[in-house]
């Protein structure tokens, strides 16, 4: 910009202890572009590594959405197909894959291509009542390329996931909720930021390690078989029996009080 101001497609806002990354590209509906990638990555390593949160939540900028996919225009001004490919920035969505953390997606609109395979990449999505999902890719000679094809059978099970890949068609929240793409519906569109900041902050105040391993158990036991995945769970499990706040939570029950967790 001409005065200096640098502009940012991604803001960070901490909230007690849950971190919000805030997709800032309300104009276009925050729709994809190589700043808002490489932000976006560089906002989940930083509260990854905050002690100080607990959770992270996602959420799009302005009234009219979440994310409404790649930002077709980033795309055609690409000179050649290297170029294209470096400004799609393979594999940047995978960042959630090593986040340690909880990551919620706060869902509203229009939440379409790059912007439902943001929220697939999550470990918890819940939706307001005027979200819309779909990914529409087939329909422009292409394929979902953030994890579209992979994700979304995980979730919802093979037919339904090429049922929405083959036709592109759009689903509300009620039946996003109903496939289980979605795992909770806000009560309203207003009130959907403060139910997410709840629920998130409801988790940031357990151990931090039992629900990283929790997570981590779940999601890792996806790509194992039954009997590597229920040795995971167990080694895991012991791991918890030494931990400072497994040890005060029994203490606390013992007491009849509340426990004092301090993330060891």
């Amino acid at each position: 910009m001409a005065d200096g101001t640098v502009e940012h497609a991604v803001q960070v806002e901490r909230i007690n202890r849950v971190g919000w990354v805030i997709l800032d590209r309300p104009g276009q509906i925050n729709a994809i572009n190589s700043t808002l990638r490489r932000e976006a990555v560089q906002a989940l390593e930083l509260l990854d590594n905050d002690p100080d949160v607990g959770v992270i939540a996602i959420r799009g900028a302005g009234e009219r959405g979440f994310c409404a996919g790649a930002d077709i225009k980033a795309q055609s001004d690409a000179t050649s197909l290297p170029a294209l490919r470096n400004n799609m920035t393979p594999g940047w969505i995978e960042i959630l894959d090593r986040v340690r953390k909880p990551v919620i997606a706060a869902i509203h609109g229009y939440c379409l291509g790059g912007g439902l395979e943001i929220s697939m990449a999550c470990d918890i999505r819940v939706a307001a009542p005027n979200a819309v999902f779909g990914l529409p890719e087939t329909g422009l000679g292409l394929i979902p390329g953030g994890g579209g094809t992979q994700r979304l059978p995980r979730i919802v099970g093979l037919g339904r996931a090429l049922d929405l890949l083959l036709t592109g068609d759009r689903i509300d929240a009620a039946e996003a909720l109903r496939i289980g793409l979605v795992s909770r519906l806000a009560v309203s569109n207003e009130g959907l930021i403060d139910e997410v900041q709840a629920l998130a902050e409801r988790i940031a105040a357990k151990p931090a390690n039992a629900t990283a391993y929790a997570k981590e158990a779940a999601r890792d036991g996806l790509e194992l078989d039954l009997r590597a995945g229920l040795k995971l769970e167990k080694d895991l499990f012991v791991l918890l029996m030494s931990t400072g706040d497994r040890k005060e939570a029994a203490a606390a029950f013992k007491e009849k009080r509340p426990p004092v967790f301090t993330g060891r």
